[in-house]
C-alpha cells in the first residue's frame, strides 16, 4: 500500500519536534559547566543561562544544527496541511460520477 504524502509529512513533522528538542537537550547539557559562584552548583549555568549578549554557552555549530532542524520542521509543518489539501482534492475528482450511462 503506497504512502500518502500527508502521512510522510506528519511523520516527520513529530520526528522533527522530538530531534529539535533532544538536540536542544543536548545542548544544554553540554552548556559551560562553569559552577554558579554564589552556590558553586553547576545547575542554574547548565539549564538558565543568562539572558545577555554573550552567547558563549552555545557554540556556532549547534546553533546552526537547531536552526536546520527547526527550519525543516516548520516546512513539513507548512507542507502537511497543503499535502493533505491536494490529495482530498484528488480523492474529490476520483469519486465524482459522470451523469449518463456508465461503462458502454
Amino acid at each position: 500500500m503506497k504512502k500518502r504524502l500527508s502521512s510522510i509529512f506528519r511523520s516527520m513533522v513529530i520526528g522533527g519536534l522530538v530531534a529539535t528538542s533532544v538536540a536542544r537537550v543536548l545542548i544544554l547539557f553540554s552548556a559551560s559547566p562553569v559552577p554558579d559562584p554564589a552556590s558553586g552548583r553547576t545547575e542554574p549555568s547548565l539549564f538558565a543561562p543568562a539572558i545577555s549578549s554573550n552567547w558563549d554557552y552555545i557554540t556556532p555549530a549547534q546553533t546552526w544544527l537547531l536552526i536546520v532542524l527547526a527550519g525543516l520542521t516548520l516546512i513539513c509543518v507548512a507542507g502537511w496541511p497543503i499535502a493533505a489539501w491536494m490529495e482530498r482534492r484528488a480523492d474529490a475528482g476520483a469519486n465524482r460520477r459522470v451523469l449518463g450511462r456508465q461503462g458502454r
